[in-house]
């Protein structure tokens, strides 16, 4: 079990102890609520605060979804509006609940676990390819690697697996990319800051949770066409969404096509340079890529509805893509040294052709059975199968044109899996509400690798079959309860067991770890500030090692090197422990917006860190970067966020929406050496600012959206250091509305262009080893059209 500080302890006190005097806190608000003369305006915000009340009461009874959604999860749209009574001696306040669904902004406020909801809207606003390129804009979410291009998503800067992404509640299979993901097929995404017991804890950083289609309550087929242009070349994307009913089956018929080609430029330096300053070594690089992928992604949803009030939901997944490149690099190096071990003459040309296919299933199945006495029992199992295939031929030459290598590497891996679960859910009196459940998920796979140099095996087990299996098991305990009018607090309590195993020909490797994590939240609504609240987060998460990371199998670099390693794992790794603080403060405004700041506090255990290192592999010294547990770490930050309409402020003003954020990042890692000894690839800060506006007269609409990420410097070791520079980027739309069923969107992405740039340097032995980066990034443009039919 995790220990708390003194100052972590003391907050778990001051909110466990709302809960216990839950009772006497309600007792008081009643009290309060019935005295006589009170001011009209004391009666208001009572019924305000009851109203929310209410309709987190009728949440809780009536879940239609919450496998699927955070704690607590949106009311039914099949719900009657609901009127709550606030009685004064002198008056009758009535408060009307509309029973529609909720919007983003709603299911916002009346989680007690803080999160951030982007809606349908947000996700076709600036007509983005890929579902990262919208998560950027998000508060505290920044993606790596340069625009355009992909990269991991990362919450709060921290990136390395501290992000936990899920698909409908759950984690996706192996080989799952958020940017092969299109936003077509996204129903919604959550992104929750703190863990809750329902879903898995490692998520140090937060999770993200994608919401696939759901089930199409209008008649309309939803049909988009979409025509990408980058550096003229065309990429196509056309998708579609046919819902329907039979009887009591209702279905949606959801999927997409695409095709896109890019090139890429880039250029590198390598210098060796002795403590002196004497130069030993100079190596320019020059690439150009060529690339070709398609791809089709189906996710249909089906929904039966039994007599007596059951359901049950099936949602396959089906992904497959295909791509193809080529690669030419142009090497000058100074002075033209042989290799020391092969003795071979520096490569000067290369040219290389890759081939890769991957494919991916998933079913998921939910059966939901309520009780006479409102509770409900929620059972999930998913079975998941995935193949992925690459082929690469690299041909090296010198500078006279003789062929000096002929590297080739196949790599065959196959994975399947397994998760089942189960959730029961009872409410206790009208204002509680108590859920217990279990999750079980067993993954395995299945990776041949040949990789060959002249013939000859790139690394000892090249050839060899790997085996590896994961086994996940947890159980948790979680409560909500709404105190009084002003307090609401969640309560819940997991344990996660991961079990690793992998086998190869000459050696078996076992990593088991276990983690009970608490966890504390709560909301307090303040008296007299309309709909402005306080939330408080006390908890616990991890982050378990990724699979690459403790399998020890080697990933080849054929320009082997200090800044360019190989890069392998480590079987006795363990996992991180964190404990956080959050506290926010949000102020809704009279219409649908929202100014919030939060802070938070991240301590971290057992910090994993990748280290580069000279060793030998048979009668060759080779460059290996691997993982290692180095210590502790302390995260801290700020986020600021705001999202209203001008018109709130200036009646009179143009009407436009307004979007901006403002994320400040502190980090410290306790056994490397400062002053830039910061967490892996976290940034300093980040910002957006985004416009729309609805042109009066017209039915169009124009808007736009900056992200700013500044230039960081990461000390990664006591040696070794990274550089990423500026990234700005520039996004822009027009949307002209035809009618409600016809719509036309142009976007530009990346307008301005700019130049990715990282760098690398490592000191080791007296010799100094540095390397920059540059890589050209390019506009593009996007040609939607959106039919109902």
């Amino acid at each position: 079990m995790n220990k708390l500080s003194f100052p972590q302890s003391a907050v778990a006190l001051a909110i466990g102890s709302i809960f216990s005097l839950s009772e006497m806190s309600f007792a008081q608000g009643q009290q309060e609520k019935n005295k006589t003369e009170e001011p009209i305006k004391k009666v208001e915000e009572t019924a305000t605060s009851n109203a929310a009340i209410e309709v987190r009461r009728r949440a809780m009874q009536s879940r239609q979804q919450n496998n699927l959604q955070s704690v607590p999860p949106a009311k039914s749209n099949a719900e009657k509006n609901e009127v709550v009574e606030s009685k004064n001696t002198d008056q009758l306040q009535k408060v009307t609940v509309n029973g529609s669904k909720q919007s983003d902004i709603d299911l916002r406020r009346n989680s007690i676990a803080g999160k951030i909801i982007v809606g349908r809207e947000e996700l076709d606003r600036d007509g983005d390819f890929t579902v990262g390129e919208i998560l950027k804009r998000l508060p505290g979410v920044t993606t790596g690697g340069r625009p355009g291009r992909g990269g991991d998503v990362r919450m709060r800067g921290m990136g390395g697996g501290y992000t936990q992404i899920l698909v409908n509640g759950e984690r996706p299979p192996r080989g799952f990319s958020m940017e092969s993901l299109s936003p077509d097929q996204v129903e919604r995404i959550e992104v929750m800051r703190g863990p809750v017991a329902e879903f898995s804890t490692q998520a140090i950083a937060g999770t993200i949770n994608i919401i696939l289609r759901e089930e199409f309550h209008p008649k309309d087929v939803d049909l988009k066409l979409a025509l990408g242009f980058e550096q003229g070349r065309v990429a196509p994307n056309l998708s579609i969404t046919y819902p329907g009913q039979i009887g009591d089956l209702n279905y949606a018929l959801s999927g997409s096509i695409f095709r896109n080609g890019q090139r890429d430029y880039g250029s590198s330096q390598r210098i060796e340079q002795g403590d002196a300053g004497d130069i030993q070594l100079i190596q320019d690089q020059i690439d150009q890529t060529s690339r070709q992928s398609i791809g089709i992604h189906l996710t249909p949803r089906f929904s039966y509805k039994f007599e007596n009030g059951d359901n049950v939901t099936l949602q396959p997944f089906l992904m497959n893509s295909r791509s193809q490149s080529s690669n030419h690099s142009r090497i000058n190096q100074t002075p033209e040294l042989l290799d020391p071990v092969t003795l071979r003459a520096p490569v000067a040309l290369a040219n290389s052709q890759s081939h890769s296919e991957s494919s991916m299933f998933r079913l998921n199945a939910n059966y939901q059975h309520r009780f006479e006495d409102t509770s409900k029992l929620t059972l999930r199992a998913g079975v998941s199968s995935g193949r992925a295939d690459s082929d690469s031929l690299r041909t090296q030459f010198a500078k006279n044109g003789e062929q000096l290598n002929l590297i080739s590497d196949l790599n065959n891996t196959r994975d399947t899996g397994i998760s089942l679960g189960g959730k029961y859910t009872t409410p206790i009196g009208d204002r509680q509400n108590l859920a217990a459940g279990w999750d079980f998920e067993r993954s395995q796979r299945e990776q041949k690798r040949i990789s060959l140099d002249n013939g000859k095996p790139q690394f000892t087990e090249s050839g060899d079959n790997l085996e590896a299996s994961t086994r996940r098991v947890a159980a948790y305990v979680q409560s909500e309860i709404d105190l009084s009018p002003q307090w609401s607090g969640y309560a819940g309590i997991r344990w996660e067991g991961i079990q690793t195993h992998s086998s190869k020909a000459n050696y078996v490797v076992d990593n088991s770890s276990s983690v009970f994590s608490p966890i504390v939240h709560a909301v307090y609504r303040i008296p007299d500030f309309g709909k402005d609240q306080i939330r408080m987060s006390l908890t616990n998460s991890y982050r378990a090692p990724a699979l690459n990371d403790v399998i020890a199998v080697p990933a080849i670099s054929p320009l082997n090197g200090p800044t360019r390693p190989d890069r392998s794992g480590n079987p006795d790794l363990k996992p991180e422990l964190s404990r956080g603080i959050d506290i926010a403060y949000e102020h809704y405004l009279k219409t649908a917006g929202i100014m919030s700041v939060n802070l938070f506090v991240k301590e971290i255990d057992d910090l994993i860190r990748r280290r580069t290192e000279l060793v030998q592999v048979g009668n060759e010294s080779r460059w290996l970067n691997s993982p290692i547990n180095i210590g502790r770490a302390i995260a801290k930050g700020i986020e600021l966020e705001a999202k209203f309409q001008l018109q709130e402020f200036f009646p009179q003003g143009p009407a436009v929406d307004v979007r901006t954020n403002y994320s400040r990042f502190w980090s410290s890692v306790d056994d490397v050496k400062g002053p830039n000894n910061r967490l892996d690839q976290q940034p300093s800060q980040t910002a957006n600012l985004g416009l729309d506006y609805r042109i009066s007269g017209l039915p169009m609409t124009l808007g736009g959206n900056l992200n700013w990420t500044p230039a960081y410097v990461n000390q990664v070791s006591d040696t070794q250091m990274l550089s990423i520079g500026i990234k700005r980027q520039v996004d822009v739309y027009a949307l002209w509305k035809f009618s409600p069923n016809l719509k036309i969107r142009l976007a530009a992405n990346n307008l301005q262009a700019n130049d990715y740039v990282s760098g690398n340097s490592l000191a080791i032995n007296r010799i100094n080893y540095l390397q920059s980066n540059r890589s050209r990034t390019y506009t593009v443009f996007n040609l939607r059209l959106e039919l109902k039919i």
